[in-house]
């Protein structure tokens, strides 16, 4: 079984919309709860060994999403990398975006130029946050980052949704129906505890066979 120093985790995180709409809200304010998701995963992150952390907050399919809500997400965006910089980098949080950049509008380019340069000294979380993403294209361009060890995906869909497409290629999968919103410390620890007791073969026998 292969070894590693890191643990990698990495969240599709669906189901903002959904969550709202079933409340009778506007989406925005399924989006706005889950940043506060984001919050609390973050935050807690180190304290379940994860020492990478990688969230699908915006594909490059995304941009099909009707305007004002495109709109939104990117406002969204650059004020919660403002409000929470300090946070992170007290937190020993490095952060990174990753995808494209060319497509993102100026005062969100500056947001995270900012955050990123504030958090280069954390060394507790390597947190990456893709921003206009496409598994595809990275693979193209040869932007391969670390495999991911768990891959979550929220708000019942089971698929990779053209994310980290060649870093899951082992990755252990666990997907719930909760939505963004609602997922929280006791879920990412039930996601742990699961992906601990799975059997990771990388294409050798089982444990008991093995020996």
């Amino acid at each position: 079984m292969k070894q590693s120093t890191s643990f990698h985790v990495a969240i599709v995180m669906d189901g903002n919309g959904r969550w709202a709409t079933r409340r009778g809200l506007p989406r925005a304010a399924g989006h706005r709860a889950g940043a506060e998701a984001v919050r609390c995963v973050v935050r807690i992150a180190p304290n379940c060994g994860i020492t990478a952390l990688t969230l699908y907050a915006f594909s490059s399919d995304n941009w099909s999403r009707p305007a004002a809500e495109v709109s939104m997400l990117m406002r969204l965006f650059a004020h919660h990398l403002r409000t929470e910089t300090a946070e992170l980098a007290a937190q020993g949080v490095k952060l990174a975006v990753i995808g494209r950049r060319d497509r993102l509008p100026h005062s969100l380019l500056t947001a995270i130029a900012a955050a990123e340069q504030s958090t280069a000294g954390g060394t507790r979380l390597e947190l990456r946050i893709a921003v206009d993403y496409s598994g595809r294209d990275a693979i193209r361009a040869g932007q391969i980052l670390p495999d991911v060890d768990l891959l979550i995906r929220t708000g019942g869909e089971q698929r990779l949704s053209d994310f980290l497409l060649w870093e899951c290629a082992y990755a252990e999968l666990w997907f719930t129906e909760r939505m963004w919103p609602d997922f929280g410390a006791a879920h990412l620890a039930a996601a742990i505890h699961e992906f601990h007791s799975r059997d990771r073969r990388f294409g050798g026998l089982p444990t008991q066979e093995a020996v």
